[in-house]
């Protein structure tokens, strides 16, 4: 089971520290949320901080754009030194030419869901992904308490063929955790109960199962 620390959650005034302490606690990549302000109500991250993280680790950076415009950005984040780049089915761009030159510059393309978008919104994009993130909070803020509704949309998408990863975003602990990977989920990205722990190597533990 892959963990994904969620920068998100992490302290901004010691991203470095923060970053360290997560290779250190076992942690298999790094998740950065991206926000424009407009797609979802908050503003974060852009391609100098991705830039910061790429300098501070040799952890996979996994970035998750919830821009109205990936298109725009996406080959920003790419130069920035991002491993995997994944945008959401319901940004207003052409979502099929976006993900092909992200693939083109040799990084993982992943596709979003929205918590109210079902899992049948990325068939038309199957064999254009690697990965299918689900968020099962609604994007924008951290700390939000996990939608158990969306179980069934990880089911789902672990039934379609070909097969594909599944990354689960918002409201992992250790209590979710094995909720999503028996639905089918094979990623998971936490930020509070991550930054949250006294021990973090141990709540990453607990997470894999």
């Amino acid at each position: 089971m892959t963990i994904l620390p969620s920068m998100l959650a992490a302290d901004y005034g010691h991203l470095a520290d923060e970053t360290a302490r997560c290779e250190a606690a076992g942690a298999d990549a790094l998740h950065i949320d991206v926000m424009d302000g407009h797609f979802v109500p908050n503003l974060n991250f852009g391609p100098t901080v991705v830039a910061a993280f790429r300098r501070a680790t040799k952890l996979h950076l996994d970035v998750h754009l919830m821009l109205e415009r990936p298109d725009l950005y996406a080959m920003r984040f790419a130069e920035a030194g991002a491993d995997a780049i994944s945008i959401h089915v319901e940004a207003p761009c052409d979502i099929a030419a976006t993900l092909r030159s992200i693939r083109e510059r040799g990084l993982r393309a992943g596709i979003v869901l929205k918590p109210a978008t079902a899992a049948d919104a990325v068939k038309p994009f199957i064999g254009l992904f690697d990965y299918v993130l689900v968020m099962t909070v609604e994007p924008g803020y951290g700390g939000q308490k996990f939608m158990a509704d969306m179980l069934p949309k990880i089911k789902a998408l672990a039934t379609m063929t070909p097969k594909f990863p599944i990354m689960v975003d918002g409201g992992i602990s250790a209590t979710t955790a094995p909720l999503c990977i028996e639905a089918g989920a094979t990623e998971l990205v936490a930020g509070s109960a991550l930054f949250g722990a006294k021990d973090m190597a141990a709540a990453i533990s607990a997470m894999r199962g």
